[in-house]
C-alpha cells in the first residue's frame, strides 16, 4: 500500500523550529524505544499470527506510528530502535522522518544496519529538540551483520555530552565484543549516556563487564521492558556517568510495540552545553 498521506511534504523540515530555548538547559529527558517497525504486539501469538507485518504494509501500523507521536512528544533526545527506513512494508515511509513531524522535533536522523533493498530497512533513529554537534555511525562487530550504532555530540571539547544510542545483537558472544567495542569509544569522553535495547539483562555478564570496564553505571536496576503485555525482562538500559545526575527513570505504559520504552530525566553539569 502506497499512500501519498503517507509522504512529507518536501522541504517540510525547513520551517520546524526548536521548541527549547537556544540556551544550554540544566536538564534533559531521554526516551530509549524499541518499536518493532509500527507494529503492535501484545501477545506471544502475535509472533506469529501478525508475523506478516514485517513484510506487508498493513493501515494499523500508520495509527500507531500517529501514537507513539503523541507520546513522545515531551521528551529532549529519543532513541528509537527497530525503525525502518522507507520500504513496501511501511508504504515506502522513512519512520523516523515521520514520527519527527508528529512530534515536531527539529533534528532527526536514521542508521539504516540492514538495508534490504524495497523489502526492509532495518534501522536505529534519532530525534532531539538540540542541534548535535556530530553524528558518526559506528558498525558494532558480529558473525552476522547489521547491527549499529549512533554517537551524538552535543557541545564542544572536554565537556561535551556524548550519547550513544544502540541495538544490540541476540548472541552473547556479539555482545561480548560488541560492548567491548563500546567501552572503548566511552572511556574517551567525560559526559556520557549509553542507551537503547541491549538484548541482556542489568546483572548479566555482559553489563557487568561494561560497567567494570568503564564508569557507567545503571541508576535503577530491574526496569522491565519485555514483553510489553507482561513485562518480565529489563533488556532495555539507559546506562549514564558519574558526572551526570539521575532526577528520575521508569519505564512508561506505552504498550505499542513488543518492548516498553525507558525514560529517564537527567541533571546536566553546568559546563555541559546543549546549545553550543
Amino acid at each position: 500500500m502506497t499512500n501519498l498521506s503517507h509522504r512529507l511534504p518536501e522541504g517540510a523540515y525547513a520551517t520546524l523550529k526548536p521548541t527549547h530555548s537556544v540556551q544550554s538547559p540544566d536538564s534533559i529527558r531521554l526516551l530509549s524505544y524499541n518499536i518493532q517497525g509500527g507494529i503492535e504486539t501484545s501477545r506471544y501469538h502475535h509472533y506469529v499470527t501478525r508475523g506478516w507485518k514485517h513484510v506487508l504494509p498493513d493501515q494499523r501500523r500508520q495509527t500507531n506510528l500517529d501514537r507513539i507521536g503523541e507520546w513522545i512528544a515531551p521528551y529532549d533526545v529519543v532513541g528509537l530502535q527497530e525503525v525502518d527506513g522507507g520500504s513496501f512494508r511501511t508504504g515506502f515511509m522513512n519512520q523516523v522522518e515521520y514520527l519527527a513531524y508528529k512530534a515536531d522535533f527539529p533534528y532527526w536522523y536514521i542508521q539504516t544496519n540492514r538495508n534490504m533493498g524495497q523489502i526492509a530497512q532495518q534501522s536505529n533513529g534519532l530525534l532531539c529538540r538540540y542541534r548535535p554537534a556530530e553524528i558518526r555511525e559506528h558498525r558494532l562487530p558480529g558473525v552476522i551483520p547489521g547491527r549499529g550504532a549512533l554517537q551524538i555530540r552535543f557541545g564542544s571539547g572536554s565537556e561535551a555530552l556524548n550519547v550513544f544510542q544502540l541495538h544490540m545483537a541476540l548472541g552473547r558472544r556479539a555482545r561480548m565484543r560488541q560492548l567491548d567495542y563500546i567501552a572503548d569509544l566511552v572511556n574517551c569522553h567525560r559526559h556520557v549516556i549509553v542507551m537503547g535495547d541491549f538484548n541482556c539483562q542489568s546483572k548479566s555478564r555482559e553489563l557487568v563487564r561494561l560497567g567494570r570496564r568503564t564508569r557507567l553505571s545503571e541508576p535503577i536496576h530491574g526496569l522491565q521492558t519485555f514483553p510489553s503485555w507482561r513485562p518480565k525482562r529489563n533488556i532495555d538500559h539507559i546506562l549514564v556517568s558519574e558526572t551526570l545526575t539521575v532526577e528520575r527513570a521508569r519505564v512508561l505504559d506505552f504498550p505499542l510495540s513488543d518492548h516498553l520504552p525507558i525514560a529517564m530525566e537527567l541533571g546536566l553539569p553546568g559546563a555541559v552545553n546543549m546549545a553550543a
